[in-house]
């Protein structure tokens, strides 16, 4: 069903105008983001331990797919 079909099957569901359906809407989801906006975001775990090998550079995929072709044949690389 296309998105105005939906408003207008709303609206008449809920006895009210298609353009009530989208002011309700819109304020529902202006609400919702202002909740997000004021939530407190949760800490993100650190690890300590683990990680990366010394020397390795994340910004460079070519440093990447290296580490992760290592140790393989070429076979298995193709």
């Amino acid at each position: 069903m296309l998105f105005n079909e939906q408003a207008k099957v709303e609206a008449a569901r809920q006895g009210t105008t298609v353009g009530g359906v989208f002011e309700s809407a819109l304020r529902g989801y202006l609400e919702r983001l202002d909740q997000l906006q004021c939530a407190e975001l949760p800490d993100l775990p650190v690890l300590t331990a683990g990680c990366v090998r010394p020397g390795v550079d994340l910004d460079r995929n070519a440093a990447l797919r290296e580490l992760l072709d290592e140790g393989l044949e070429i076979n298995a690389l193709r």
